[in-house]
């Protein structure tokens, strides 16, 4: 039996073809509500982003956020894991020394050093805004759950590995890269989010279609890929279904008997 089912935003939840969620997902998620079943978002997305987009008209029972590694319900934080300080230190100097955008991402803020042409076409690919602007030195002082490095090549993203040892990465854009914690992930947010709500791991299920959501996939005990999904997401999912806009997570649901 499900109990609990976890949901990307882009692609899944919204469609950038539309810019909204579509009219059967609200449907679905209303008749999860229904019946008890909790449903969660889980998104590389950070709180401040989800704020700006059309989804505010969605109540969840949490949010697992920044890929993992930062998830909160309405009473507050469940489970936080920033990076190490010496990663940190490491990408700060390097950010400095090469010029290159990024964002540093805290529990309530996210910033960016500065603006260019990569990063508005990054941002316009997902439907939104630029980041604003801020000092990345803060990293210094305050825990930073997330980094994201504009403007990647294979060259930087080596050197990067290098200067980040307790972290790992997810390319979600050609040219933009979420790095996080080496022991985070979705999967590590669902898990503490399942111990909150005293769920297990049997009882979950989860929807996604980017490449962040593969460990997603791995973890929950049914999987389904969007059908606007990239191959390599479909074929580590259980099953398969429409695109977000042919009401691809409605007929999932219908088609597992879960609505």
């Amino acid at each position: 039996m499900i109990k609990a089912i976890f949901f990307d935003i882009d692609g899944t939840l919204l469609s950038h073809t539309t810019y909204s969620v579509p009219e059967s997902t609200k449907e679905a998620l209303r008749l999860l509500k229904e019946k008890g079943i909790l449903t969660f978002v889980a998104t590389g997305r950070h709180l401040s982003e989800m704020r700006d987009l059309p989804i505010q008209d969605l109540e969840f029972d949490a949010c697992i956020t920044l890929n993992g590694q930062y998830c909160f319900n309405k009473e507050g934080m469940i489970y936080g894991l920033p990076i190490e300080q010496t990663d940190i230190n490491n990408i700060i100097n390097y950010v400095d020394t090469n010029h290159m955008p990024c964002i540093f991402v805290e529990d309530e803020l996210m910033y960016i050093n500065f603006n260019n042409e990569v990063v508005e076409k990054v941002q316009k690919a997902i439907s939104t805004p630029l980041p604003e602007l801020g000092d990345i030195h803060r990293g210094y002082t305050h825990p930073i759950y997330q980094v994201i490095p504009y403007d990647t090549n294979d060259e930087r993203l080596k050197e990067i590995k290098e200067l980040m040892p307790h972290c790992k990465e997810t390319q979600w854009n050609p040219q933009a890269v979420d790095i996080i914690p080496a022991t985070g992930g979705k999967q590590n947010g669902i898990h503490e989010v399942l111990k909150y709500y005293s769920i297990d791991q049997s009882e979950t299920m989860s929807f996604g279609d980017g490449k962040n959501d593969i460990d997603m996939f791995e973890y929950t005990k049914i999987s389904v890929a969007m059908g606007n999904a990239e191959d390599d997401v479909k074929k580590a999912a259980d099953y398969v279904t429409d695109d977000i806009d042919e009401d691809g997570l409605y007929n999932a649901l219908k088609h597992f008997e879960i609505i």
